[in-house]
């Protein structure tokens, strides 16, 4: 009888890199993507170090593939918010996609900065931009549809919907910092940002 162990299963393999991704989910809601080192999440995962790269190439492999996991959850519960208006207007649904947005990323603030605004390695930031190009499409599509229903002034729906997107971003980067001081209240951010949405848009008011 050989000595030699045994290979780890597939399934074992895939159990391993399921624990390394949660690993890395957990630590970068608690603390952002730069609290969560290759040490760090492998002990949080229960492996050693060197186990990681036998499944990851790197650590911005890892987030890669974590980001775009969860960027690709964020963008269907943001549409869902939209589809979940039933019979609404065009500016309604992208007022109600936009406040999803910004609800779920001050419900998760650390996370929220990470896919935002956190500087991270240059292979995660690809899908950071991936994940502004998804939910600017969706919304392209709305305000297409509000424009063809004669609900919303012609505009060019690329450049306005990445626009959307863009802003509503970068009106979460400093009440998701974690050295924000004294942020505005969750409630007050997300209807400043759902009312900046129906006026960029060219809606009237609700």
């Amino acid at each position: 009888m050989s000595g030699t162990a045994a290979a780890p299963s597939s399934g074992a393999a895939a159990g391993t890199r399921e624990r390394l991704l949660l690993a890395a989910r957990e630590l970068t809601v608690e603390g952002g993507y730069g609290a969560a080192s290759v040490l760090a999440i492998a002990e949080r995962a229960g492996v050693a170090a060197g186990t990681l790269y036998r499944h990851f190439p790197s650590k911005g492999e890892l987030f890669a593939e974590l980001f775009r996991a969860v960027c690709d959850a964020e963008v269907a519960a943001a549409a869902s918010a939209g589809e979940a208006v039933a019979g609404a207007s065009a500016a309604d649904r992208i007022e109600a996609v936009i406040g999803r947005f910004a609800e779920r990323a001050l419900r998760r603030p650390r996370l929220a900065w990470a896919l935002i605004a956190e500087p991270v390695d240059p292979v995660v930031d690809v899908e950071r931009l991936a994940y502004r190009r998804a939910y600017a499409r969706d919304l392209a599509a709305l305000l297409r549809e509000g424009i063809a229903a004669g609900e919303l002034p012609p505009q060019d729906v690329d450049i306005v919907a990445a626009a959307l997107v863009g802003g509503a971003a970068d009106a979460l980067v400093g009440p998701t910092s974690p050295v924000a001081a004294d942020p505005p209240p969750p409630e007050q951010v997300v209807a400043a940002i759902r009312a900046f949405a129906r006026r960029a848009v060219g809606a009237p008011g609700p």
